[in-house]
């Protein structure tokens, strides 16, 4: 059996790792579904940057425990681009430090207040670091494309997606309003996972 630390407790992305990566006698634990307290400070200025703190953030805490397991960190965010690419990196506490989805979505809609439709673009964006337990590193990125609404949209999904409407949707729906399986076939998450499965794939058939 693989074990493979998921460098999170967030239990949505959880689930969309674990559909993703299906790989028989494989196994994905939570830090703390594996016992392990990691919590870097994320100060880099890109979405890898932040991934790769957090992957040796969590390696470093499993070898210490003497588990022997690969790490996966990801870092995510969404992209404005009337505001020049904000909140970006700081998306998760674009509020402030203490902010919630309901906070950092507010504020969202304030700052986009007098931006009229056709200039709300944006895209989400996932990187994922995955190093396995001989410390080989595989990066990986994927991004959707849509605009930011003008409301909160359906009650599914996390953070930003209820006010995200994808390019892929032509507008109708936002990434609230679809199911987790919709979802994972157009997400910047779903992206970058599928891209990551087709190197690992590769790698373990070698």
């Amino acid at each position: 059996m693989k074990t493979v630390v998921i460098a999170t407790n967030n239990a949505h992305k959880v689930s969309e790792i674990r559909s993703a990566l299906d790989f028989e006698g494989w196994e994905f634990k939570t830090l703390a579904e594996a016992g392990l307290a990691s919590d870097p400070v994320e100060d880099a200025d890109s979405f890898e940057g932040n991934a790769r703190i957090k992957a040796m953030a969590a390696r470093e805490a499993a070898r210490a425990a003497g588990l022997e397991a690969a790490v996966l960190a990801d870092d995510s965010g969404l992209a404005v681009d009337a505001l020049d690419g904000a909140p970006g990196v700081y998306s998760s506490r674009y509020a402030g430090a203490d902010g919630d989805d309901a906070a950092n979505n507010a504020k969202l809609l304030a700052e986009l207040a007098a931006v009229p439709d056709g200039q709300r673009t944006a895209r989400f964006v996932c990187t994922l670091v995955f190093i396995d337990e001989d410390g080989v590193e595989t990066v990986a990125r994927g991004t959707i494309e849509g605009a930011v609404g003008h409301e909160l949209r359906g009650d599914g999904g996390f953070g930003y997606d209820p006010l995200f409407m994808p390019d892929a949707y032509e507008g109708s729906r936002s990434l609230a309003e679809v199911s987790q399986a919709e979802k994972n076939l157009i997400s910047h998450r779903g992206n970058a996972l599928r891209q990551l499965r087709d190197v690992l794939a590769k790698t373990a058939a070698a």
